[in-house]
């Protein structure tokens, strides 16, 4: 099948490695690489070089394209769907991989509005986790054996085509918005080792992830978890995603996480403020949850002291710079469970 990849980054480049590998024809696009194309050299869990094109604008990319990925941060999906939507045409697949703040919904209207029946599925989380270090090299950390979508059955088809048959299919939007877990995980890790972020030094992704930081990720789980269970949803709890990603034997997140970083090949966290697990991840991940959090009369203090606490740290609202939210007005979960159907 032919891929449109969007976004460049290290899910993106492990995304078109593992296409690649799997013999997809594979076409990236970001405004960070220059058109033409080259060989994209991966590493780590996927080790290769593959031939892949390099379009020159976004609607080169998905011209023609059976699917496209969308491998670009929350923080950029309203320009980035604004911009996608018109060149989209019936037929064709679009992956948000990951889901966050209720772009899938963004998108269909968008669709909808000039009568495109493109078809739309939202991942949970992306089946890739890695770094790029080059503008066509990447590290890939790992490969999910499961992750959790939503959509109809065509396109789900559509997924396991390109990505073999690791999806667990979810009932709807709601329930991929509840079930990816990146924004509770990497609050609790960015929170508590944030002295270290900031002043660049060197530590282990998981490492971080002592007992106590783990009892605070576990809080934050059983918050979302009430929320799901409120709309009368099941969704993954964080051990369940730890062993099903990582393939560790169940027991505490501690002891998980540990696990983990044992193997040695475990990525490091961030080294900057500017990072995606802060940046990206409370405004565009717990922001959305303290939404479905009242719409569901469901308290969820430490999900909303989190907000609050990164907000007096970087000396920003990070609740007001979630540009989604805003677009999207009032919406029920009516308009949830039919944005994808």
């Amino acid at each position: 099948m032919r891929i449109a990849v969007i976004g460049a980054g290290g899910v993106g480049l492990g995304s078109a490695a593992l296409l690649a590998q799997s013999g997809h024809d594979v076409v990236l696009w970001s405004p960070s690489l220059p058109a033409g194309g080259g060989e994209l050299v991966a590493s780590g869990a996927i080790i290769g070089r593959f031939a892949v094109a390099t379009a020159a604008d976004l609607a080169t990319a998905v011209l023609g394209a059976d699917a496209v990925l969308i491998a670009a941060p929350g923080n950029a999906h309203r320009a980035l769907f604004a911009a996608l939507a018109p060149a989209l045409t019936d037929g064709q697949t679009v992956i948000i991989g990951s889901h966050c703040s209720m772009g899938g919904l963004y998108l269909r209207r968008l669709l909808s509005a000039r009568g495109c029946a493109a078809a739309i599925v939202a991942w949970g989380t992306t089946v890739v986790t890695g770094r790029r270090t080059g503008a066509l090299a990447c590290t890939v950390s790992n490969v999910r054996s499961k992750v959790d979508a939503a959509g109809t059955a065509a396109a789900l088809a559509v997924c396991a085509t390109l990505f073999a048959e690791r999806f667990e299919p979810r009932a709807g939007l709601l329930a991929i918005q509840l079930s990816n877990l990146n924004p509770q995980n990497h609050l609790g890790m960015a929170l508590c080792n944030l002295t270290r972020i900031e002043r660049g030094e060197d530590w282990g992704n998981y490492w971080g992830i002592t007992p106590a930081v783990a009892r605070l990720i576990e809080a934050l789980d059983a918050e979302r978890l009430t929320i799901a269970a409120a709309f009368g949803l099941r969704v993954r709890s964080v051990h369940d995603h730890f062993h099903l990603s990582f393939q560790v034997p169940r027991g505490s997140l501690a002891d998980m996480a540990h696990a983990v970083d044992a193997r040695g090949d475990a990525p490091l966290g961030p080294k900057t403020l500017a990072t995606r697990y802060v940046l990206e991840d409370v405004p565009f991940g717990i922001v959305p949850l303290e939404v479905l959090a009242a719409m569901a009369d469901v308290p969820v203090p430490l999900h909303r002291a989190g907000v609050d606490m990164f907000s007096a740290l970087y000396g920003r609202d990070f609740r007001a710079e979630n540009d989604l939210l805003p677009v999207l007005g009032g919406f029920t979960t009516g308009d949830l469970s039919a944005a994808l159907a």
